[in-house]
């Protein structure tokens, strides 16, 4: 794909995220931001026999932090929590495509970053 369609489809997410809402009875949330740009992510998540059964995601920010937890949320629905926790930045990166700065690479992090802190902490109670 060209790097055109690649943005296309961040403003098309940034717009309209399929998977921003609330994750009713959530088993866990976790929130995180960036001091450097201000953007700040939530993801909830609920899980069943070790799958997430549901997440979503809400928050304020750049184009390419929403845009990048939209894309996360749909590669991880319906995954294994193993599958989460093998999840390389390198690989998460490579789904999105699109060349970023050091400073919007913050951004599109920050929903990785989110999402793992969410399933370790999942872990850590024990459920």
């Amino acid at each position: 794909m060209s790097l055109e369609i690649y943005q296309e489809q961040i403003i098309e997410r940034y717009r309209n995220p399929a998977n921003f809402g609330i994750v009713k009875d959530a088993d866990v949330i976790s929130k995180d931001y960036n001091p450097s740009c201000g953007d700040a992510i939530e993801i909830q998540m609920k899980f069943s026999d070790g799958r997430i059964d549901d997440v979503k995601f809400q928050g304020q920010g750049c184009a390419i932090s929403k845009s990048s937890t939209d894309i996360l949320i749909d590669l991880v629905k319906n995954k294994n929590i193993e599958f989460i926790k093998d999840l390389t930045t390198e690989s998460f990166l490579k789904t999105l495509g699109i060349e970023l700065s050091p400073l919007r690479l913050k951004c599109a992090l920050l929903g990785l970053k989110t999402l793992k802190l969410a399933v370790y902490t999942y872990l850590e109670k024990g459920m």
